[in-house]
């Protein structure tokens, strides 16, 4: 028994064995499909997704599943004693938008050497910071060193065809970034290559290594540790844990959005209605307004949410005095599956926007009703999405995320290998730093 791959442009591939339920809502097939019925993903966009199909085949005859000799060809499966195992994305992209993950510098460098960095392949869930599962894995399967190394082969296949700078898997899961980095060459071993050719020797097929970067984002966990970990019973419980003077500023902090007359109610689900959802359209619309950019998704999108994973949404809502709603803030959040790898279930913040200033309206809306859901129905953890240190002493903890890339032109490798290596410790000094700046307690301090 040994592993191939094969490369489709569409997703017939959804059929063609039993999947494993994701680790998170937005690498379910709704999700996906909502992204490209409404134009967020496909050509037009700039993400033209590819589908790398890893199989396990018992028969070298059927080797010829192996490779395509284009893109727009693809393979059968099923056939003979072949096996769809495990399904990787790889968008093929002439821009970053949407990604979160920033390697502006490095196209800024290949320019200078006259270098074309564009088209490059990411493998992310597109307009969305959040660490997760990056396969599709049939059930029954685990993600191992095969499986991986099989699916990069994939890559460079569809690298080498289309003329790809680089690889990026972003906000993936630690375990999928130790796979990738320890079955892979390093980067001495590219220096070891470079060097026996400029001193005269045989070129050699170098075989690229894969680098990890390391970010942080802050995470904020339903558990009270002089309470052997259980949740919180409720939003004062959460907050007896902070030092007094937190407790004050964000007890002042909902004390200012009451005082502006405004009220804050959630409505989950089919109780979404779809006045409701223009409403939030309306105010998500003008969060990029003011920035002079147009949103990344359409009213279609979230409306096809609404239809296929409505058991996935909160929506919390933020009304005036004459009851009219004047911001909003969508969550994603896991529900309890027998079929989940994971039951430390998250509430996800995504997407956010207010019709004014108001303030301390943002820290309400987007963080204070996130933290009374997830204490509400018993959710283990809150990912209020990527940057901003203002989550920090509000009682999200520090976290670690990982991204993956493959540069394919060798002399480049060694720099870039330098930055990653540079931006690991960098980033490492600021999650320190950042724990020590944790608002709780002494005896509420979650490890670092």
């Amino acid at each position: 028994m040994n592993l191939q791959y094969a490369l489709m442009n569409d997703t017939s591939w959804q059929s063609q064995a039993d999947w494993q339920t994701p680790d998170t809502p937005f690498m379910s097939f709704a999700f996906w499909q909502a992204l490209s019925d409404t134009g967020a993903i496909g050509e037009e966009a700039g993400w033209l997704p590819i589908f790398i199909l890893v199989y396990r085949v018992a028969d070298q005859s059927l080797e010829s599943l192996a490779s395509s000799d284009s893109l727009s060809e693809n393979q059968p499966a099923g056939q003979g004693d072949s096996k769809p195992i495990a399904v990787l994305p790889v968008f093929i992209k002439g821009h970053h938008r949407g990604e979160f993950v920033f390697d502006h510098a490095w196209a800024e460098a290949y320019a200078r050497y006259g270098v074309d960095y564009y088209p490059r392949l990411v493998t992310s869930v597109p307009y969305t910071p959040i660490t997760g599962e990056r396969f599709w894995l049939a059930k029954g399967e685990t993600l191992n060193d095969d499986i991986v190394k099989t699916a990069i082969a994939g890559v460079d296949d569809i690298a080498q065809q289309v003329g790809a700078s680089s690889w990026h898997g972003l906000f993936v899961t630690p375990e999928m970034a130790s796979i990738a980095t320890t079955s892979m060459p390093t980067d001495i071993d590219v220096a070891l290559a470079l060097a026996a050719e400029d001193n005269g020797m045989e070129p050699v097929t170098i075989d690229m290594p894969i680098l990890e970067r390391q970010g942080c984002q802050f995470l904020w966990q339903n558990k009270d540790l002089l309470k052997d970990n259980q949740p919180f019973a409720d939003f004062e419980a959460f907050l007896s844990t902070l030092k007094a003077k937190k407790r004050k500023t964000i007890r002042a902090e909902r004390r200012k959005v009451a005082e502006q007359g405004i009220s804050c109610q959630r409505k989950r689900g089919d109780a979404i209605t779809d006045e409701d959802w223009k409403a939030f359209y309306h105010c998500y619309v003008m969060t990029y307004a003011v920035r002079g950019q147009h949103p990344y998704l359409t009213i279609d999108f979230f409306m096809a949410l609404a239809q296929d994973m409505s058991e996935h949404l909160m929506l919390a809502q933020a009304l005036d005095g004459q009851g009219n709603i004047i911001a909003s803030s969508l969550f994603l959040y896991d529900m309890p599956d027998s079929g989940r790898i994971s039951e430390a279930l998250t509430l996800y913040g995504r997407y956010w926007g207010a019709l004014g200033e108001y303030d301390s309206l943002h820290f309400e809306l987007c963080y204070y009703q996130g933290i009374e859901f997830a204490i509400e129905q018993g959710l283990t953890y809150f990912d209020p999405g990527t940057q901003g240190e203002h989550k920090l002493i509000r009682g999200f903890i520090p976290t670690t995320t990982h991204s993956l890339h493959r540069i394919y032109d060798p002399r480049f490798v060694p720099a870039i290998s330098e930055f990653c290596t540079q931006d690991r410790m960098h980033m490492a000094q600021y999650r320190q730093q950042a724990f020590e700046a944790l608002p709780f307690n002494a005896d509420n301090m979650p490890g670092f």
